[in-house]
């Protein structure tokens, strides 16, 4: 069992040595982009395809390079954890060559994530114990992409991640007949990325006082929903979102209403009763209750809902997180 780091602990470090992140204007330098864009590409969010495209990490641009410009920069742990999984077939992922280490912070199981190594250290196992700032690669161009990453644009890709759920293998089995998963539960589908930038940042704004738990409850509502479900796995693996309602205590759990940020991640959940979800009138096992509007036209790109007819609905993607969600 994992220790878990308390609120104040400076728990996240950079995993490469470049620091330009914390540099004014230092972002060129430290983010990779995409070609011919800028380096706003390379960083969290929809920021792809005139903003239609999301990138779920930060591309951290090479800093070290050998004689034949290949990168070389080390790749650390960002935090204490263990490793939860990794790839050592590039041709499996478009992650290329990746590890990803969970870790327990203030209590919150969250899993980072490093990938288009050239290699992995070859101690390293599922399971084994890291310690923050260990090296655990070596940053390299790896991914089963038509396009081959370029020298000039060698990055890692990091991510912080949540799991969604665990039976994942299960549901998709279900949901996606006749396609691979190769990953298992550690299939991308299966989790949900918040800013690592933001992170840091804050990290280093704060200092003592930095909360991750309160920096992920505070996070910009994009839609709220109602889960006609009592028993959520999400609930049980993230206790740290959920709200108190007094009334559940002595009347039960018939579902829960649940805010999601622009990236699908329910940073809000409170439990309703039968006769509060009578209210809504609507049997649906997913209901959405409420889209703000200025939220997704800032930040489309996980098309989680869509107007039409001038009325708000969940699209095939938003039903399908929340069905995964819920699975």
């Amino acid at each position: 069992m994992l220790a878990a780091q308390s609120a104040g602990a400076a728990a996240f470090q950079l995993p490469t040595a470049n620091r330009a992140l914390f540099e004014p204007g230092g972002g060129e330098k430290f983010f990779a982009a995409t070609p011919g864009k800028t380096w706003v590409s390379g960083t969290f969010g929809c920021v792809r395809t005139d903003g239609w495209q999301m990138h779920e990490g930060l591309d951290i641009r090479s800093i070290q390079q050998d004689k034949h410009g290949e990168p070389t920069d080390p790749v650390g742990a960002t935090a204490d954890g263990e490793v939860a999984y990794l790839n050592a077939k590039a041709s499996l992922s478009n992650y290329g060559i990746y590890i990803i280490l969970r870790h327990r912070i203030e209590g919150m199981e969250i899993f980072s994530l490093y990938s288009h190594l050239s290699r992995i250290e070859p101690s390293l196992r599922i399971g084994a114990k890291v310690r923050g700032g260990q090296r655990i690669g070596t940053m390299g161009r790896t991914s089963n992409t038509r396009d081959r990453i370029g020298k000039d644009r060698a990055h890692l890709h990091f991510e912080l991640n949540f799991l969604v759920n665990e039976r994942f293998p299960e549901w998709f089995q279900r949901n996606a007949p006749g396609e691979r998963n190769d990953h298992g539960a550690w299939n991308g589908q299966n989790l949900i990325a918040i800013d690592p930038r933001l992170v840091f940042l804050e990290q280093q704004r704060l200092g003592a006082k930095f909360s991750l738990v309160e920096l992920l409850r505070n996070q910009t509502e994009l839609c709220r929903v109602f889960v006609r479900d009592a028993d959520i796995s999400w609930l049980r693996r993230y206790p740290q979102f959920t709200r108190a309602n007094p009334r559940t205590a002595k009347e039960g759990v018939a579902g829960y209403e649940i805010a999601l940020n622009f990236n699908a991640l329910p940073f809000q959940v409170t439990p309703r009763t039968a006769a509060e979800a009578k209210e809504l009138r609507s049997s649906a096992k997913f209901q959405l209750l409420s889209v703000n509007a200025a939220e997704q036209q800032k930040n489309p790109a996980r098309r989680l809902v869509a107007q039409r007819g001038g009325k708000w609905e969940l699209t095939d993607r938003g039903l399908r997180l929340l069905g995964l969600l819920a699975y």
